[in-house]
């Protein structure tokens, strides 16, 4: 659609020529002499262009009586009494550019493209910034349970507060996005939302990506860069798996959470922060605490207050939902004519034991869909993971003849590193523990090195 410029000026030549101009140049043009006349108007314009110095009023009072209504149509002053403080005064009122007279025509179409074109990207975010919020909408979350409906309750009462959250819960049970429906239902909710995913980082650059580090703080540091604490500042921070954070860093984290401040790696500069954290876990943190990988002290700062997600399994009464769901969202991305979903289908998933949450849920409904033959998904198109599964032992297994627990528990140590490689993180995956979990079994095995 052809965008529509209102151009208020009261030297009528002047005037007849920028509607000659915009008019060739592919906009609808309407015009006014008056500042009163372009009042009127102004609601129906996409930009608008007026002069500073209006026969009733000028340009300054319109703006500011368009700021008022709330309007965000872009505002282009031009005047032939130009100084730098008419110019403040016309943004600090809201005004998108500022032009002199004598102008080119060229030089005033590319500032109404540029205009139009911020306001469109404006326009973008606020839309994706609702989708956003419509998402993480708890209301929009599913989950018809009593669990779930109590969790909801929670979320609405500690999200406009800046209480820290702990979230607790199997892998898969949707953490994330109930920590988001927290910042989103929250007054920080236009500000940064930024997700650290300890796990995944490197015991030795946790630090360093947390806080941030000056230029030669180590070697490759060749410039300074800040930290995902910083690029959150006044939002919120995720620290999803904090039970794989290393105590060299809990230290730091607990500063944060305490004082609201830190230091980046290689200054003494202290640095003032403002930031909400929600932090979640699968693993339980209460062991690591006797087990001494994990400070008392940090995570009773942590759980402030404490949310545990059920596994899928002890909420079967969702899943019929989640299901139905999963095929109205997944079908149309993956060009499926699946439209529904039977009874008999409902009932095959119901008896399931889903170890991987509602994510496994979610992908046995991707696959089902790609691979159905219908337009309904039947129990026969539901494709569950039949791979096999680790079983208890067998009920004669015992520890190996001649062997102490302690040893078996150590010559099992031993092989899980030997076959990832001295990789600790992978060992710790493969033996089911968290790094700090498996740190500690070295450090009692004195090969924490």
């Amino acid at each position: 659609m052809k965008k529509r410029i209102l151009i208020i000026e009261d030297e009528e030549k002047l005037r007849r020529v920028l509607e000659l101009h915009l008019a060739s140049a592919g906009y609808e043009v309407e015009s006014a002499g008056t500042a009163e006349q372009g009042w009127k108007l102004a609601d129906r314009a996409d930009l608008i262009i007026t002069d500073l110095r209006l026969p009733d009023f000028d340009g300054l009072e319109l703006l500011a009586r368009l700021r008022r209504q709330n309007t965000r149509t872009p505002v282009i002053v031009i005047t032939a009494y130009g100084s730098v403080e008419t110019a403040v005064e016309a943004m600090r009122r809201g005004a998108d550019d500022f032009v002199l007279k004598p102008f080119s025509l060229d030089h005033l179409s590319t500032v109404i493209e540029k205009a139009l074109q911020r306001r469109a990207l404006e326009d973008e975010n606020l839309r994706l910034r609702e989708e956003l919020g419509h998402r993480y909408d708890f209301r929009n979350i599913i989950g018809r349970s009593p669990a779930m409906q109590e969790i909801f309750a929670t979320i609405e009462r500690v999200a406009p507060t800046r209480a820290t959250v702990l979230l607790c819960g199997e892998s898969g049970t949707g953490k994330d996005l109930i920590a988001r429906a927290i910042h989103y239902h929250s007054p920080r909710r236009d500000r940064p939302f930024v997700k650290i995913n300890c796990s995944a980082l490197p015991e030795n650059l946790m630090e360093a990506e947390l806080f941030g580090f000056e230029k030669g703080a180590f070697t490759g540091a060749v410039t300074s860069k800040p930290g995902k604490f910083e690029q959150a500042d006044t939002g919120t921070v995720f620290l999803d798996e904090i039970g794989d954070v290393p105590p060299s860093v809990q230290v730091k984290l607990l500063r944060v959470l305490q004082e609201r401040e830190f230091e980046r790696l290689g200054s003494n500069k202290t640095r003032q922060i403002d930031v909400r954290v929600i932090a979640a876990t699968n693993q339980d943190l209460r062991a690591a605490l006797e087990q001494g990988t994990f400070r008392e002290d940090l995570y009773y700062r942590l759980n402030v207050v404490p949310i545990n997600l059920p596994p899928l399994r002890e909420r079967r009464e969702d899943i019929p939902f989640l299901a139905e769901h999963f095929v109205r969202k997944l079908a149309p991305m993956l060009g499926s004519r699946v439209e529904g979903i039977t009874e008999a289908a409902i009932q095959k998933l119901m008896a399931y034991h889903w170890p991987g949450n509602v994510r496994e849920l979610e992908n046995v409904i991707e696959r089902s869909i790609v691979l159905a033959k219908g337009t309904v998904l039947d129990a026969d198109d539901i494709k569950l993971d039949t791979a096999p599964r680790a079983r208890p032992p067998a009920e004669g297994f015992f520890l190996p003849e001649g062997m102490t627990l302690e040893e078996f528990e150590q010559a099992i140590i031993r092989e899980a590193l030997r076959r990832a490689g001295g990789n600790k993180s992978q060992a710790a995956r493969m033996l089911g523990l968290t790094r700090n979990a498996l740190r500690y079994r070295l450090s009692q095995m004195g090969l924490e090195s």
